[in-house]
Formats: C-alpha cells, sequence, structure tokens
C-alpha cells in the first residue's frame, strides 16, 4: 500500500482483527516511519539514538495497540508515543551523563562524527542553537519551523494550549536569533 493508497480507516480496522494485525502494523510501520524518525532525530541529533526511539517508539505502538480506541489519527497516536519516548529518552541521557543545563555540549562534534549528517556550518550551528533550547521549547520550534504543523495540530499531539505553544515558538525563535547574534 503506498502513501497515495493509505487508508486509515482500513489500517485501523485490520489492526483490530487478530488475523489481520500484523500485515496491518507493517503497514503502519513503513507509512510513518521515515516520518516519526525525522521528528526524533531533530530532537535527540544522533541517527542511532534516533533508530533506538523509533524502534522503542514501535514496540509501545505494537504492545499498546489494544488501547488505541481510534478517537484520534493514528498520526497523532503515533506522534504522542514517539514524544514521550523521545523525552524519556533525554532525560535518561541528561541523567546518564549529569548534564548540566547547557544541552549544547558536545552537539558539534556529535554532528561532525555523524556520518547522516551534511549539513554546512551555518545548518551545523542552526543545530547548535537548536539544541541549546528546552526540550520543551525545541519541540515546538521543530515541529513549526520544520514539519510546518499547524499550532491546533499541535495542540492535540502535545496536550498543550495553542496560547502556550505560540508563546514557546516565540522564545525559541528569539533564543536562537540571540545564539546567532552573539556569534557574531
Amino acid at each position: 500500500m503506498s502513501n497515495s493508497q493509505w487508508n486509515e480507516q482500513l489500517v485501523v480496522e485490520q489492526l483490530r482483527d487478530p488475523v489481520q494485525r500484523q500485515r496491518a502494523f507493517t503497514l503502519m510501520v513503513e507509512h510513518f516511519k521515515e516520518q516519526l524518525y525525522w521528528q526524533i532525530r531533530r530532537m535527540v541529533l544522533s541517527h542511532d539514538d534516533a533508530d533506538d526511539v523509533l524502534q522503542n517508539t514501535f514496540i509501545k505502538a505494537w504492545t499498546g495497540l489494544d488501547g488505541f480506541r481510534g478517537e484520534a489519527k493514528l498520526s497523532t497516536w503515533l506522534f504522542r508515543i514517539a514524544n514521550n519516548e523521545t523525552l524519556n529518552f533525554l532525560e535518561r541521557r541528561r541523567q546518564q551523563l549529569s548534564l548540566d543545563d547547557d544541552a549544547a555540549v558536545g552537539v558539534a562534534a556529535r554532528l561532525e562524527g555523524d556520518p547522516y549528517f551534511d549539513g554546512d556550518e551555518t545548518a551545523q550551528q542552526l543545530q547548535e542553537a537548536i539544541a541549546s533550547l528546552p526540550d520543551k521549547q525545541r519541540q515546538v520550534f521543530n515541529l513549526k519551523y520544520f514539519e510546518e504543523m499547524k499550532y491546533e495540530d499541535m495542540s492535540e499531539l502535545l496536550g498543550t494550549s495553542v496560547g502556550a505553544l505560540k508563546a514557546s515558538y516565540h522564545h525559541a525563535v528569539k533564543k536562537i536569533s540571540d545564539f546567532f547574534t552573539a556569534r557574531d
């Protein structure tokens, strides 16, 4: 089933059928894996870490299929799981490395050593600026700037009011702008 043939309602029905569940889950993974990967990658930066979080996301989705009631879109449900897994990963990393509030420590080195990062110096500096943001602001910035997600959709995904999301995005843009101004 290609993206142009994607029928979410049919896939959800198949996920509820024990006979078709495995096949439907495979279709769901194929349909959403790249989009989820990039959502996660923009937060964790490393390809290997993003792959690990993505795998955990799909494991959680598989084990939680019986809890999916279909009240939200499948994409919203998966993105919420990915979001929670990403934030849990970042918190575990912070605790393991005993990092202080400077989340950008080592970002340049991680990006330079990542064979999947092919950005120029400006792209690297942008990633450093984004990494210096608090997790929530970084998440809102990534969803708005890279995914071009509407605030209403973000609100449903993150369970945060539109006003709070707009404020987070505004603060993130200001901090990124200040980051580049300080480098001049």
